[in-house]
């Protein structure tokens, strides 16, 4: 198998069981748009879990952004190994919503713990595209 082969049938990191190239990669590098809330969260997490930062700037709702989330997610990128996703619960957050919750965990590792983060996300959609909003998190050890 050709070295683009094994890129091509990686498994996307989200859990998708679909191939990273025709799953979150397109989503991540910009090529095309989360169609759902669902699936703007699986490439954030991707994004985490691979470390760009820009993207999830990018997809986090304007009001949200600070000054310093750059720098922040850059030391949390670098920090924590993520190590699977487990969509819980969709609320909204379809093709023709507006908006959205998705209910998920996350599991890490990092040098010091590994658990589970917890967290009942917000999405909006602006403009055509859908934003991360805020959500509640818990982390479980």
């Amino acid at each position: 198998m050709s070295h683009d082969q094994e890129v091509t049938n990686k498994a996307c990191p989200c859990g998708s069981g679909k191939p990273f190239t025709y799953c979150c990669e397109p989503i991540v590098q910009g090529q095309k748009s989360a169609p759902t809330a669902e699936t703007l969260m699986r490439s954030r997490y991707t994004a985490f879990a691979l470390g760009a930062v820009d993207y999830l700037i990018n997809t986090t709702a304007p009001e949200k952004r600070g000054e310093d989330d750059a720098d922040i997610l850059n030391d949390q990128v670098k920090y924590t190994n993520w190590t699977g996703l487990k969509i819980l619960s969709t609320d909204l957050g379809g093709r023709s919503d507006e908006q959205g919750t998705v209910e998920f965990e996350a599991a890490f590792e990092t040098d010091e713990q590994s658990g589970t983060l917890y967290e009942k996300s917000n999405f909006r959609k602006e403009n055509g595209f859908w934003l991360y909003v805020d959500g509640d998190v818990e982390i479980r050890t």
